[in-house]
């Protein structure tokens, strides 16, 4: 069985004993989410079509309508979701929480979970999904939405939005933006001589 970094981009990820992340492709394999001993799956896509028509028998199937766009209302559905898994690992469950490539609306609800029901900091919950899924990056609207939700948690805040020449970002973020700066800039060195 695959498990944290070893699954790579193609497998389900453990981020704790009862809670799994992935794209729509490792979700749709059946012999990975039985073998992993899944028994509720978030599907956080537009539409409920993944590439199974179906979740395996005995799996319960939750849909989470939701686009991948900065603008979308990701954090209405942080509470519902982050209960639902915490009530599926009470029963002895497994819950696995996917999106398309299991990058940006997947991760961003499995960290409100971690900050909701396992006490985490965002900037831990970020470092866990992190080190399990190295491909995590929710896009900044949803970071947006998860440093207000742990303003609501927690009444502090670990990760604040800061502003860059690419926008506003988390400041886990600030120095890979520092760093882009002179790729996306005026300047750049064409390597023809004058």
């Amino acid at each position: 069985m695959l498990h944290g970094a070893a699954a790579g981009l193609s497998g389900l990820c453990r981020v704790t004993d009862h809670l799994y992340l992935s794209n729509g492709r490792a979700a749709a394999d059946s012999s990975q989410v039985s073998r992993c001993g899944i028994t509720c799956i978030v599907n956080v896509t537009e539409t409920s079509r993944s590439r199974r028509p179906h979740p395996p028998p005995g799996v319960e199937h939750i849909h989470i309508p939701v686009c991948d766009s900065p603008a979308s209302p990701l954090s209405d559905h942080f509470d519902r979701v982050a209960d639902k898994i915490q009530v599926v690992a009470d029963a002895g469950g497994r819950t696995l929480v996917h999106c398309n490539a299991g990058v940006s609306r997947s991760a961003a609800l499995c960290m409100a979970y971690l900050m909701k029901h396992r006490g985490a900091t965002l900037l831990d919950a970020h470092r866990r999904v992190k080190s399990c899924r190295p491909i995590v990056r929710p896009n900044n609207g949803f970071w947006r939405q998860l440093v207000r939700y742990e303003m609501e948690l927690r009444g502090c805040n670990s990760v604040r939005m800061v502003s860059t020449a690419m926008g506003e970002v988390p400041d886990i973020y600030e120095e890979e933006a520092r760093n882009m700066m002179p790729l996306c800039g005026g300047e750049r060195d064409t390597g023809h001589g004058k």
